[in-house]
């Protein structure tokens, strides 16, 4: 039987394995891998500011705004005022910048889909079901005292 260490370590591995597969995929665009996730962010937000996208990528707000001076120089990105409050500028994503994303997770897609192609169908249920499970509980709140295991009791 394998030790917990033993499977984190495994699925650390695999986790590393899946996301090369996909950074493959997205190698072929000139964006650097930094302004890919800033466009992915903003794609999915979209009452995104500076302030809020420092925030997403635990950055100063100076070091946000560079990197969008520098989509915006490149025709991805635009800063707009809010029409609700004009003192307030969001990021809003071009159409160019959305072709890009789109193209990009077509890419995914692909490059995901030939692994999965190589594995019998039963292992690809399993592999998905384990994925779904895993999301479920990284993202499943714990109360604080069965958080720590000091607390708990047998």
């Amino acid at each position: 039987m394998e030790r917990p260490g033993d499977l984190a370590t495994a699925i650390a591995v695999a986790a590393e394995t899946m996301v090369a597969v996909l950074e493959s995929a997205a190698a072929r665009h000139q964006v650097p891998p930094t302004q890919l996730r800033v466009l992915m962010l903003i794609s999915g937000r979209s009452e995104t500011n500076v302030n809020r996208l420092a925030e997403l990528l635990d950055v100063g707000p100076s070091s946000a705004s560079r990197l969008c001076d520098r989509l915006e120089a490149t025709g991805l990105l635009r800063r707009v005022a809010d029409p609700r409050d004009r003192r307030e500028v969001r990021l809003v994503l071009t159409a160019a910048a959305q072709t890009l994303l789109r193209e990009l997770a077509e890419r995914r897609q692909r490059a995901v889909q030939v692994v999965l192609d190589r594995m019998p169908p039963r292992t690809q249920h399993d592999v998905l079901a384990a994925l779904l499970a895993f999301g479920r509980a990284a993202t499943q709140t714990v109360p604080e005292q069965q958080s720590d295991p000091a607390v708990q009791t047998a």
